[in-house]
């Protein structure tokens, strides 16, 4: 400890001089860059997206806190994540042509303002609402995932069923891909998938089961390999092609035309 105290230093420290100061880009790219008027669209269609699902978090939280007859109150996190957004949102403006509309007022002229009603209200009154009808885009993310996650399932199982040594748990992935069939009603050209399941899976199930004290891995025969393979092949190229039918949800958004310059300047 002696011996480190009597080294010389390795340098010595001077003052600070804000000259030399960095100043820290943490919401801002470092290089500046131009947005077209399309791209701020496109830019101002993400942050509502953003600001939406906030809002939702906020509103369910309040009617947790109702629930246990304490008083609705706005977290920290959300009044200082709902300011940033919306600065985001003021920002991107500026990459318009002078002068830029008022941010409410451009949510009414590119359509936003219909497709986050949520986010309207709470950037006119400044607090998140509940909104007694439903948004057109609150089944947008959770279709979405549904289809990726039927996509997902079905390529897993695909794989699986060549490509392992045990078929064990082959029924309980097929389980749950038909489980996420389920979920997404109405949907007529997933029907014959579910109805060729529903008739198939008790038997396949059964050609899996061994014997008592058998060391062997659970094995499907041939047929039904062959019969997997195909169903999962189905479902993949169901959903890659994305028909009308499965993208009703996604509309909204698939619709969305971004906003040209004139008619920003028409509106304002």
């Amino acid at each position: 400890m002696a011996a480190v105290s009597l080294t010389e230093p390795l340098c010595q420290p001077c003052g600070y001089n804000s000259r030399f100061k960095v100043e820290l880009f943490v919401k801002k790219p470092l290089m500046p860059i131009h947005l077209s008027p399309e791209q701020v669209a496109l830019e101002m269609l993400c942050f509502c997206s953003q600001l939406d699902l906030l809002i939702r978090a906020q509103v369910h939280q309040f009617q947790g806190q109702l629930k246990e007859d304490t008083s609705p109150e706005e977290s920290e996190s959300f009044r200082k994540q709902g300011a940033e957004i919306i600065d985001q949102m003021n920002q991107c403006l500026e990459h318009l042509p002078k002068p830029a509309p008022l941010l409410e007022d451009y949510l009414d002229i590119a359509g936003l303002s219909v497709m986050f009603p949520r986010v309207e209200v709470y950037i006119i009154h400044g607090s998140p609402v509940y909104m007694l009808e439903r948004p057109p885009l609150d089944g947008y993310f959770p279709h979405l995932g549904r289809l990726n996650q039927l996509l997902v399932l079905s390529q897993q199982l695909e794989d699986d069923v060549k490509h392992l040594g045990s078929h064990k748990y082959i029924a309980h992935q097929l389980a749950v891909i038909y489980q996420v069939l389920n979920s997404l009603n109405d949907i007529l050209s997933l029907t014959p998938i579910k109805k060729d399941i529903e008739a198939n899976f008790k038997q396949m199930k059964m050609s899996l089961v061994t014997e008592e004290g058998s060391k062997q891995e659970p094995q499907l025969p041939a047929q039904y390999i062959s019969w997997i393979s195909q169903l999962t092949h189905n479902i993949i190229s169901t959903v890659s092609l994305l028909i009308e039918e499965l993208t009703e949800e996604l509309s909204p958004v698939m619709a969305f035309n971004p906003v040209p310059t004139n008619s920003v300047h028409e509106k304002t």
